[in-house]
């Protein structure tokens, strides 16, 4: 049985390989000078840059209307730029992110996880030191580590010694945790998390930041001087063109396949040969996370305004369980409400006027009878997205990290290749993780002329 410390040096190798665009059947030596991406989001968008500052003649397709993919801002309130899918650059040291919102000249703002307060069902405040809670949790995985097989985060946990030396009370922090740290971060429900790789990916120092005038900047500014043809929905791919949803045909030397996991998983893609056994396995191991917001705006802060995160216990864990002020950082009056996992699949069902209303009825938990109604609401549901079919990828039990390494890469001889967030090991359900998949994809490309 490997450790925890062995699987991550295993992880890093894994992500190493997978950065030199290896994958399954080898590429092929010709040059490939007409290179066709299929998507526009961050993946596609960093490896159409790479190709095209290298003189490659490339175009990108997208069915979406708008590049961005998952990174979505919106700008409904003209004053304020929300971003509905992707927000933060997660870690500022070392990340790529970074550099493109230096070059976009995109200003960031940092948030603060020591700015935070932690509510009981009643508005009570709570003592937010979390650290018994999460050593019971780190307990449970260790011990999950030894163990013959996987098992979910959920399974690991009722069956470890912590858990079964814990009253209701500590119980209740512990799933808080579970909630706030894991099932939020992979939008992956506890119980099918896997114990054993559900939350290795690496991460880069330094500060989380926001982007004031919107996530989308980055988009953009990788898009600057690509052929780009929006509205076009390919639903076949076969060596040497696609099939348009219109039924035209595009043809090119090579295809870069940066879709979601999801939509890879959903079939409306057709395949005109067969992918490689272990990209199909990988297709099916990995499971597609859901992360939804309801984004309030307010005539005014209610709220403490020197916090960055709130956390609420509720009667059900992890329903409403995460909220983002925007007070402190810039000033707005406007609260994001998280829900993850299963919380967001139930949400989703929501109309839009009964999401507010359950979101309220949350707040007013925590703050009092006479919190008042906001103004307006901003809400996502990616899960019923047919362009993603969830926010973003996570390791569901059985998974392991060569799963990622065999998703990405070339197929067809070189025909197609692999990229985006689900094809990156080390940096899986992240925006710098599809930006640097994309990248490898085109550098692998590259080094086949």
């Amino acid at each position: 049985m490997m450790t925890t410390s062995t699987r991550r040096q295993v992880l890093a190798a894994i992500g190493a390989l997978g950065a030199l665009g290896l994958g399954t059947r080898g590429a092929r030596s010709q040059p490939q000078d007409r290179i066709l991406v299929v998507g526009a989001g961050l993946a596609g968008l960093s490896a159409a840059r790479i190709l095209r500052d290298a003189g490659r003649n490339v175009t990108v397709i997208d069915a979406r209307s708008r590049i961005g993919g998952r990174v979505h801002t919106s700008r409904t309130w003209p004053d304020l730029p929300m971003d509905l899918g992707a927000s933060w650059i997660h870690g500022q040291r070392g990340n790529p992110l970074t550099v493109l919102a230096r070059e976009a000249g995109a200003q960031v703002v940092a948030t603060r996880y020591d700015a935070a307060i932690l509510k009981g069902p009643s508005g009570r405040d709570i003592d937010p030191d979390l650290r018994g809670a999460e050593q019971i949790l780190r307990g449970a995985l260790a011990e999950a580590d030894g163990k013959s097989r996987d098992m979910s985060v959920l399974e690991a946990l009722q069956a470890s010694s912590g858990w079964r030396g814990a009253d209701e009370g500590v119980r209740r922090l512990v799933l808080y945790v579970v909630n706030s740290t894991l099932e939020q971060e992979y939008g992956a429900p506890a119980r099918q998390l896997s114990a054993w790789y559900g939350q290795e990916d690496a991460e880069f120092g330094g500060q989380d930041v926001l982007f004031p005038g919107g996530f989308d900047q980055i988009a953009a500014y990788l898009a600057r001087g690509i052929d780009i043809r929006l509205s076009a929905e390919v639903t076949g791919i076969a060596p040497g063109h696609v099939r348009l949803a219109d039924g035209s045909r595009i043809d090119a030397d090579a295809i870069v396949c940066t879709v979601p996991l999801g939509v890879l998983q959903s079939g409306r893609i057709r395949f005109a040969e067969p992918l490689a056994q272990k990209r199909l396995a990988a297709t099916r191991s990995l499971r597609m996370g859901l992360l939804n917001k309801c984004w309030l705006r307010f005539d005014g802060i209610h709220w403490p305004d020197d916090v960055d995160w709130i956390g609420w216990l509720g009667p059900r864990p992890g329903l409403w369980g995460e909220w983002v002020s925007l007070a402190r950082t810039l000033r707005a009056p406007v609260l994001v409400g998280f829900n993850a996992a299963d919380a967001a699949t139930e949400v989703e069902g929501l109309s839009d006027r009964d999401t507010v209303a359950a979101a309220l009825e949350a707040l007013r938990s925590m703050f009092g009878a006479r919190f008042p109604a906001p103004r307006a609401a901003q809400i996502t549901r990616w899960g019923q997205d047919r362009h993603a079919f969830g926010s973003y990828s996570y390791n569901a039990v059985g998974s392991r990290p060569s799963t990622r390494t065999e998703l990405a890469g070339p197929d067809w001889d070189g025909s197609i290749w692999f990229a985006g967030e689900a094809t990156s090991a080390p940096y899986f359900g992240t925006a710098h993780g599809a930006v640097l998949s994309g990248r490898a994809a085109a550098e692998g490309i590259l080094a086949t002329d």
